[in-house]
């Protein structure tokens, strides 16, 4: 059977999930450096949004288009949107379910996210899906469930009401993607301007969401918690940057990329095995589950 897509549209959505697979271990030990969800947010989105209108800028003075040539109040609104619950609310989910639920098991939960987005895509913007890459979503799923009752994770144990942590922030990123999916086919903005005006928009909601609440704590973590959180920032800048570029290209269906980039929990558990084994517990299940991720991976790209 052949590809349902080119090898580059495969190779840029699977490097997220190793860039991605290696950024909760980073996170893990930020949080137990002392560094809270909403720091390791801010830090990121910050990092990310310095490097994006970094590179922007500087594309725009080789190219001589300037910034944002042809923008209109249309594409600005949805990529805003897109940061807004694609970035900022996903994110700070997601870094609180990592602090809860240790790296492993939270990436893990994370990988529901194709399943929201199969079913946002169909639903949202007519994206057809074949039999074969249902299944697959449906076995990355089963290995969701296999990692979430592996008796694993953060060695201080957790409670299942904290997979919603992870869960929402799934669905958070689901719906992020099928909105920069209809952004990227629909206008002439490009990946970099897309992930530019994403994480803007998530900056800004996160400061306000941290100065309306008052948390002037995030200034005051332990030092080294921010060079963890820097790491994880730069790790997710070239991740988003390679999932916005397979969204842009012609063939980068949500349904074939989101998959593969949710295959994440395979490396995490590889590192985290290495990595944090004073903080986390990587049982056979965990590695089970692992495999089952993969298997379901292969079954999209067919």
């Amino acid at each position: 059977m052949a590809p349902s897509a080119p090898p580059i549209v495969y190779l840029l959505a699977l490097a997220p999930a190793l860039l991605w697979g290696f950024q909760p271990v980073l996170s893990k030990r930020g949080m137990d450096a002392g560094g809270s969800p909403l720091q390791a947010s801010l830090v990121v989105v910050v990092v990310d949004t310095g490097l994006f209108w970094s590179a922007l800028a500087v594309q725009s003075v080789l190219s001589g288009r300037g910034l944002f040539p042809g923008l209109t109040l249309e594409t600005l609104g949805l990529f805003l949107v897109a940061g807004l619950v694609g970035t900022a609310l996903g994110r700070i989910t997601a870094f609180a379910g990592v602090e809860r639920l240790g790296a492993s098991v939270n990436s893990a939960a994370l990988s529901a996210r194709p399943l929201f987005a199969t079913m946002l895509a169909v639903g949202l913007i007519s994206e057809t899906v074949t039999v074969v890459t249902l299944t697959g979503v449906v076995v990355l799923v089963g290995g969701l469930v296999v990692l979430s009752t592996s008796k694993g994770g953060d060695l201080r144990g957790w409670e299942p009401r904290d997979l919603l942590f992870p869960l929402g922030s799934a669905l958070s990123f689901a719906l992020g993607n099928v909105i920069r999916r209809y952004g990227l086919q629909a206008t002439p903005t490009t990946a970099l301007e897309a992930v530019a005006l994403n994480e803007i928009a998530a900056m800004a909601a996160l400061v306000g969401f941290a100065l309306a609440r008052d948390r002037t704590d995030v200034l005051r973590a332990p030092q080294r918690t921010y060079a963890y959180f820097a790491g994880s920032g730069t790790l997710t800048a070239l991740a988003l940057l390679s999932v916005f570029a397979a969204l842009a290209h012609p063939a980068g269906r949500v349904v074939i990329v989101d998959p593969l980039a949710a295959t994440a929990p395979l490396f995490t558990v590889l590192f985290a095995n290495f990595l944090l084994g004073d903080l986390e517990r990587v049982t056979r299940r965990v590695a089970m589950g692992a495999a089952l991720i993969v298997a379901g991976a292969a079954l999209v790209t067919i």
